[in-house]
């Protein structure tokens, strides 16, 4: 058990190839409560050339440890690739959602909510930039395939209380 042991390919029993060893998690991250009028914003990041589908748009998020919860794990994420303080965001009560489900690999999103002044850094170099997008802008971008495909429900259960 160490920090970094989840970061390798996998193959799943469908054949798909997948970045985590023990699976992966990305931080939906948004500005505006959901007790708190529209319009609310999520932060994305456009993802560097050299990762996998580069050059499109998610949330923050990786591959998950040994040792990590699914919400460490994207936390630890997000502050990595957006330079944001984790201690400074709030999780709802039930803050998952299974966006991949392949049985003994999944990803999965940990809803959080911002305070409206938190810094986010400038790109690392996972990212080519970092944006607050308007919910209803985001099916505009090019987003990373599996991210486009969890979108709709995604964007449910950010609005829904």
């Amino acid at each position: 058990m160490s920090a970094g042991d989840g970061n390798a390919w996998v193959h799943c029993h469908l054949g798909h190839r997948h970045w985590g060893r023990y699976g992966a998690a990305g931080l939906v991250l948004v500005r505006g409560a959901r007790d708190e009028p529209a319009p609310r914003q999520i932060l994305l990041q456009l993802r560097a050339a050299w990762t996998h589908e580069g050059g499109t748009w998610g949330v923050p998020g990786g591959a998950r440890d040994s040792h990590e919860s699914i919400e460490t794990a994207a936390v630890r994420e997000a502050e990595e690739e957006a330079g944001l303080d984790g201690a400074a965001l709030k999780l709802p009560e039930n803050p998952l959602l299974v966006g991949t489900d392949h049985g003994e690999w999944s990803y999965t999103y940990v809803l959080a909510f911002a305070p409206d002044d938190l810094t986010i850094g400038p790109p690392t170099q996972e990212s080519e930039a970092l944006a607050w997008v308007d919910l209803d802008a985001v099916p505009g971008l090019a987003l990373h395939s599996g991210f486009a495909a969890t979108w709709p429900a995604v964007q449910s259960w950010i609005t829904t209380p």
